[in-house]
């Protein structure tokens, strides 16, 4: 675990005061290719080098279709136009066909063209790393560029964008508004040694934390071929809410500590998740990014589009409504199987029953007892405590599949 520890500070280490040299010591093009190449080339030397030909087949489809999403970029964003809508969608129907469609369908139409071998069991996913971030990334860069938050990007901008190292694998989803501020003439203040400190405790967090807890999780207590009591399962349950919380919070820790040493800021995707009092809060504090995300692409045109459809009288119907959409997209985002798709139903009840709470107790209460609710201490403690318990609950959908939920409550006693 040292040795782990060793490792990937150093690698963290040398990559941030390698770009950092390269953003602060090169200027105009010669900077954006510099800073593009070492990502892309980065990407590659980690994740597709010791693949053999399948690597640079996969690494070479990853490359085109940043490319061709460039393109589509180049074409319509700008357009005053619906068009602007192909390109905003394009990246997410990439993700769809690279999640949803099996590979072997890719490998019969490549193969009547040139005859290819590759494993049956062949998935794209695993080789596409990151690209749910990416394809959100992208997007919202679409709609930078059509609303005049951003000016277009050359390739060369595009692609230090996309494949920016430090948040290509789990996020944050960084807007590239906010990502060129690294680039500024004059960059904002480096401080180094909370940078460093935050990369250490992710790496703590992760890797320490982390794999503690993980013997504690479905995967690690339960799932071992033999008969459990029922106090397992909350012991799995929280223990695999902590676990996530410290290696999905101790990843994005070290992105963020590692794009604060290049000087390139980098929104934050935590907020104490754990104090929050109801789901709609959690996710203000949980994976706040995604959250963000949803609210501007997602729930605010949808929310609006309904309440004029269904009228003003209808109102908190709509975005109940809309509440549902959202939440099960989200769920069918984090992965493949109807499992994912429950976890994002579960959170949706939950949003929805607070939003009809908070509708009923404002009329109830009125607004001054409905404040004093609010701020009264044992109401939160109990609310926080019954919101912990929910969402460290709803994830055995998130880490099992439905087979694996059935083999679970088969083996407690």
């Amino acid at each position: 675990m040292a040795f782990f520890f060793l490792v990937t500070g150093i690698s963290i280490l040398a990559y941030s005061f390698a770009t950092k040299f390269v953003i602060s010591r090169l200027a105009g093009l010669q900077r954006e290719v510099a800073f593009a190449a070492l990502n892309v080339l980065g990407l590659y030397s980690f994740f597709f080098r010791d693949q053999g030909r399948i690597g640079v087949w996969m690494f070479s489809a990853y490359l085109g279709l940043a490319l061709l999403q460039y393109l589509m970029l180049r074409i319509f964003a700008e357009k005053a136009n619906k068009l602007v809508w192909l390109a905003f969608s394009a990246p997410i129907a990439a993700l769809v066909l690279i999640r949803y469609v099996p590979a072997s369908w890719y490998v019969r139409l490549w193969g009547l063209l040139w005859p290819v071998q590759t494993s049956p069991t062949l998935k794209l996913a695993p080789y596409f790393v990151g690209i749910s971030y990416l394809a959100f990334r992208c997007s919202r860069l679409v709609l930078e560029v059509r609303n005049g938050l951003a000016k277009r990007p050359d390739v060369w901008e595009y692609l230090g964008f996309c494949f920016f190292l430090p948040t290509m694998f789990v996020g944050p989803i960084n807007s590239y508004t906010n990502y060129r501020r690294g680039f500024a003439a004059v960059p904002p203040e480096i401080p180094y040694g909370r940078a460093i400190s935050r990369i250490i405790i992710g790496i703590v967090k992760y890797q320490f934390f982390g794999n503690i807890l993980n013997q504690l999780t479905y995967s690690g207590l339960l799932l071992d071929d033999h008969p459990h009591r029922w106090i397992d399962l909350p012991v799995a349950m929280y223990s695999y809410y902590l676990y996530l919380y410290c290696n999905f919070s101790g990843f994005c820790d070290m992105a963020i500590g590692a794009a604060t040493l290049i000087g390139i800021p980098v929104p934050e995707n935590f907020d104490n998740p754990f104090a929050a009092r109801n789901v709609k809060d959690f996710w203000t504090r949980w994976h706040i990014t995604l959250s963000t995300w949803m609210r501007d692409v997602v729930f605010s045109p949808l929310s609006k589009f309904f309440v004029g459809k269904f009228g003003i009288q209808l109102a908190d119907h709509a975005i109940a409504l809309t509440i549902v959409i959202v939440f099960l997209l989200v769920g069918i985002w984090h992965g493949v199987g109807w499992n994912f798709a429950a976890y994002g139903a579960v959170h949706a009840l939950g949003v929805v029953t607070n939003h009809y709470y908070t509708i009923f107790l404002k009329k109830k209460l009125g607004r001054e007892k409905f404040k004093a609710y609010n701020e009264n201490r044992w109401i939160r403690a109990v609310a926080v405590v019954l919101t912990f318990c929910y969402c460290g609950a709803s994830l055995i959908f998130f880490a099992n599949t439905f087979p694996e939920i059935k083999q679970i409550f088969s083996i407690l006693r």
